[in-house]
């Protein structure tokens, strides 16, 4: 199986605006070199041209050359500021109208970057899922998405009031918890566990817990019964009779325990059953729990759970955030490799994930485009006129000067064109 490795494109660095503006500066002297050549040449073709023939081919290709120059110089001037200060109608006009260019720009990028054929294109042919599983699969990348999953979470603990936190829980308590009847809903619940028999799990554990704690303190047991008999029993009869019901009460246990179909277990599970139906279908049943329930919202104790709550979790939060050995941390990090390797071998996922991304993409743009654009409009709005004249001569103005050039050349081509056309015509004429 062939595996296609994707070679990134170099790195183009992207020039400072000092840089920019000592480019603009040499591409400036350049094309104002050339005009001042173009009028040296001029003066001195001028005079000579009724002596010397051919001096007229050169002044002609000079002063076009001057024409072309002074004509380009002012019209990229003209974009940028007044040219010599003259307050010329329809020049300056970045700075004049710099509100529109921003509206036009912004109006620009909304129509043509941001519509949803063009984004979801583009989504779908970037294959998102896949290649951010191919990312994710790997250990280093993982760990680092968890780390700064990390110190986010921690910023985030670090940001929460623990009061709000607890009126949060309190909240959601009161809600879920507090207000739906309780006496219906563990009725309903008991009934299944005793209709399945699970209720004896619990009992056997009771069961087994007494027998074990009756064999372990035996003197607990002490002088029970003894102390009942009348006191002109001989004592040591009252000893027997204690040890006896002891050994008969340890014996019952054992029996109830071992003994599945015990009466007392059968009558357990009975009293289970009518508790679960009295709990689902007796009005005062019901209403003494819900007076039990009352009593736990009225308690104060409530709000201190809810605080409590919220301090345990957030001080082993924020401990297993800062710990980079945590469990918390570690499964994290596997499940981030997890999640990449799913996407990056599973295709049908992987193409589910990009119909989400793309649908998600969808929606925001199509609620927010006007608002993603307009942050163009308004942040060229603020933008001072002489500043944002200098930015855009700064982007633009080297390859602006390139117009002065090829004025200063098509302009001396065309000169000595048609001076030689001229000549052309007057001989044969």
């Amino acid at each position: 199986m062939t595996r296609t490795i994707e070679v990134a494109a170099p790195h183009r660095s992207v020039p400072t605006d000092e840089e920019r503006r000592i480019a603009l500066r040499r591409m400036k002297r350049l094309a104002l070199s050339l005009l001042i050549v173009a009028a040296g040449v001029f003066a001195v073709a001028f005079p000579l041209q009724d002596d010397i023939p051919w001096m007229g081919f050169v002044r002609a290709a000079a002063e076009g050359a001057m024409v072309g120059a002074i004509a380009d110089w002012f019209a990229v001037t003209a974009l940028f500021r007044h040219p010599l200060g003259l307050p010329i109608p329809h020049t300056a006009i970045i700075p004049r109208r710099k509100d529109e260019i921003g509206a036009a720009l912004g109006a620009f990028v909304e129509d043509e970057f941001l519509s949803d054929a063009v984004v979801a294109g583009k989504l779908r042919s970037m294959g998102v899922a896949h290649r951010l599983g191919e990312w994710l699969r790997e250990p280093a990348n993982a760990s680092r998405v968890t780390q700064e999953v990390s110190v986010a979470g921690r910023g985030v603990l670090t940001l929460l009031a623990d009061d709000d936190v607890a009126d949060v829980i309190e909240q959601l308590a009161r809600r879920h918890l507090l207000e739906p009847e309780w006496g219906p809903a563990i009725g309903r619940v008991g009934a299944r566990l005793v209709a399945a028999d699970q209720q004896r799990a619990a009992v056997d554990a009771v069961l087994e817990r007494a027998e074990s704690w009756l064999s372990e303190h035996p003197e607990a047991f002490g002088s029970m019964v003894s102390s009942r008999l009348p006191r002109w029993m001989p004592g040591f009869v009252g000893g027997l009779v204690d040890d006896k019901a002891y050994r008969e009460v340890l014996a019952f246990a054992r029996a109830v325990r071992e003994d599945p179909h015990h009466p007392l277990r059968l009558a357990i599970d009975r009293w289970l059953a009518e508790l679960a139906d009295d709990l689902q279908h007796d009005p005062a049943m019901i209403a003494r729990v819900e007076q039990l329930k009352a009593d736990l919202v009225e308690s104060p104790r409530l709000r201190e759970f809810a605080g409590e709550v919220w301090g345990s979790v957030k001080v082993s939060l924020a401990a297993s955030l800062e710990d980079p050995s945590s469990e918390l941390r570690a499964g994290l990090r596997s499940g981030l490799i997890e999640v990449g390797s799913r996407l990056a071998s599973d295709a049908e996922l992987a193409a589910k994930v990009d119909v989400w991304v793309t649908d998600a993409a969808a929606y925001v743009l199509g609620k927010y485009r006007h608002e993603i654009a307009g942050v163009i409009t308004e942040t060229v709005e603020r933008w001072d006129p002489t500043e944002t004249t200098e930015k855009i001569e700064l982007q633009v103005g080297r390859d602006l000067q390139y117009i002065r050039i090829n004025g200063t050349v098509v302009g001396a081509l065309a000169g000595l064109a048609i001076h030689a056309i001229a000549t052309a015509v007057q001989s044969l004429a």
